[in-house]
């Protein structure tokens, strides 16, 4: 049950996200809440922290790039009802392929730009002088709907059988 409620929630805001670049509370919340009622329900007081950590690592791992523009709060809060749903490792793992994910997308965007040298030249000048003045948020931002990168991510961490 978990896993199809996962799927929808990812299906939704896969399509969402792609069309109008949003990723609505009426799923992720009810995801969180269908998560955490879930699991005490089945494992009680171990079962809702299973969920609720599950919950705060997702939503922490994207906090501070959200605080810094980097993405939506839809993005946010999608991780963190994939924590609620599946729990603290899942979610963290489930992360790291999406940060892969989320990378390799960002590289195909700035190749099929024709940036990625100019793009790559701006970051080892910041490396070499370590500040940013040189860089405009302009520069940085060839934003693409996130949601793609942890929707593919979970997925393929998952095995695709959203294990």
């Amino acid at each position: 049950m978990i896993n199809v409620i996962l799927f929808s929630a990812l299906l939704i805001s896969f399509i969402t996200d792609v069309r109008e670049r949003k990723i609505y509370n009426v799923i992720t919340f009810p995801t969180m809440l269908i998560g955490l009622i879930f699991h005490t329900i089945t494992g009680g007081w171990d079962g809702f922290l299973y969920s609720f950590l599950g919950l705060l690592v997702g939503i922490g791992l994207l906090f501070i790039p959200y605080l810094l523009g980097g993405m939506g709060a839809g993005d946010v809060k999608l991780l963190g009802a994939i924590g609620a749903l599946k729990g603290t490792l899942f979610v963290f793992q489930a992360f790291i392929v999406i940060s892969i994910v989320g990378g390799l997308i960002a590289i195909v965007i700035l190749l099929s730009k024709k940036e990625f040298g100019f793009f790559f030249k701006k970051i080892m000048f910041t490396m070499k002088f370590r500040t940013l003045d040189g860089i405009e948020k302009e520069d940085m931002h060839h934003a693409f709907p996130y949601g793609v990168a942890i929707v593919i991510g979970t997925i393929l961490y998952s095995g695709v059988g959203l294990v």
